[in-house]
């Protein structure tokens, strides 16, 4: 059976923490084909480079800012402490174009990627235009920023976005699917790339193991059943499949960046909900958003 869990540094390649389902990924994934990623930890003054492919791109600062060279143009894109620090610009590379990023004080960056044939003009989405949403309520509620969607990106193939979960709550929930092109569902394959932390206002941080889990399981005949446990640098993907929840445990706030693409016609995120669960979403009408959120800079 094909893996679908990467932890840290099982899909490791060069200079890259992580490089899956790029056109130049050395680890190989079977069945795998719309959506890639990478992540690189950079020291000060070091830089990446991506060639030229017929994939789209966007650069996600995680920690840190960046500089970032496409086409003849250089970009500063003003980055964040971390990924609970609320949106860092990001920045649309197009396609068949090489890509050189650096960081003048160091800091993690990621690249989500989508094999792609049209291509659209290269654009720096600055932190203050990235639409916050703030979806669900009670201990549903999550942060998600929708920086690559189609109403906030033009854009040939992927959707990407990012989602905060504070410590305690569930997200991807209730379990949904997107792994059939029918009438309102779309399929997808989608990234799941993780980052934990200790909740502000523990009482005691010296030996915290910041986890999470995701969950992902068969929605027809195709096998597929991950129960994982998941920490900074950790991958899951889902090629099909009901997915969710994605569980902050309680004491650790929960990030995961999405990389959504598939072969169909329509770039558009339809689902599904498993018909067992997809009730739980009528419970969130009059209660509250969680009042830790939105998570910002002060947070």
């Amino acid at each position: 059976m094909t893996n679908w869990v990467y932890p840290l540094g099982s899909a490791a390649d060069g200079n890259w923490d992580i490089s899956l389902g790029t056109s130049d990924s050395a680890v190989e994934v079977p069945g795998w084909a719309h959506t890639g990623l990478k992540v690189a930890t950079l020291a000060a003054g070091a830089v990446v480079e991506l060639p030229a492919a017929a994939e789209e791109r966007i650069v996600i600062p995680l920690s840190g800012s960046f500089s970032a060279a496409v086409g003849g143009h250089d970009y500063q894109l003003a980055g964040r402490a971390s990924v609970f620090s609320g949106p860092s610009d990001v920045l649309y590379t197009g396609t068949n174009t090489a890509v050189t990023i650096g960081s003048a004080d160091g800091g993690r960056v990621a690249i989500a990627t989508a094999p792609a044939r049209t291509s659209y003009p290269a654009r720096l989405v600055t932190a203050a235009d990235i639409p916050v949403e703030l979806r669900g309520a009670g201990n549903c509620s999550r942060q998600v920023h929708n920086f690559g969607t189609p109403a906030a990106l033009e854009a040939d193939r992927f959707i990407v976005c990012e989602v905060i979960t504070p410590a305690g709550n569930w997200s991807s929930y209730p379990p949904h699917k997107h792994d059939e092109e029918k009438d309102g569902e779309t399929s997808l394959e989608e990234i799941y790339y993780f980052e934990t932390r200790v909740a502000p206002g523990a009482p005691d941080r010296g030996a915290a193991d910041a986890i999470g889990y995701q969950r992902v399981y068969a929605s027809d005949e195709r096998p597929i059943d991950v129960a994982a446990e998941v920490r900074t640098g950790d991958v899951v993907l889902v090629p099909y499949g009901w997915h969710g929840p994605a569980m902050a445990a309680p004491g650790y706030d929960l990030y995961y960046l999405n990389v959504m693409a598939g072969p169909g016609p329509v770039r558009d995120w339809l689902i599904s909900d498993d018909p067992h669960h997809g009730w739980i979403r009528q419970t969130w009408e009059g209660q509250d958003v969680d009042p830790r959120l939105p998570f910002t800079a002060e947070s």
